[in-house]
């Protein structure tokens, strides 16, 4: 049974790299996956001067992309085979500035239903420190999942 789930883990994890080389966006923003379990991941990004707004600290947007992707990938390793993902809708609260090293984005599934998935998103400053937080709801419908 274990060995079963390392299995599995491991094919959700080499199917999620795959698709994020394939992925412009996410190679523009230099997101890197840490992590990935059944209705959980956990992705890095290392911060540099082009997500940074005139201020000197990541840009919303970069933040909101990071815990949409990273909520994503979470959401992707619950649904049926066969099944594809979008963004519905989306609600972030951003509760300190982000200028360190890089940020952790951690996501987990709440509820994973036919047509739906909800998740939520943290993420958090190098020091660990909670610099936002998303609720995201996405919809699920035919075409290609990372769940075999």
């Amino acid at each position: 049974m274990v060995s079963k789930l390392i299995e599995r883990t491991r094919r959700l994890e080499k199917e999620v790299r795959k698709r994020m080389r394939e992925s412009s966006a996410t190679q523009l923003l230099g997101f890197s996956l840490e992590a990935i379990e059944e209705g959980r991941a956990v992705m890095r990004m290392d911060i540099r001067e082009r997500h940074k707004q005139i201020h000197g600290v990541v840009h919303g947007g970069v933040l909101a992309a990071l815990a949409d992707n990273t909520a994503a990938i979470a959401a992707y390793t619950m649904i049926a085979r066969g099944r594809e993902l979008a963004t519905v809708e989306m609600k972030i609260n951003f509760l300190m500035p982000v200028a360190g090293e890089h940020a952790i984005a951690e996501a987990r599934v709440l509820r994973a239903g036919r047509n739906f998935v909800v998740a939520e998103c943290e993420i958090r400053t190098r020091k660990g420190e909670l610099a936002a937080k998303a609720l995201l709801t996405f919809g699920a419908a035919g075409g290609y999942s990372l769940r075999r």
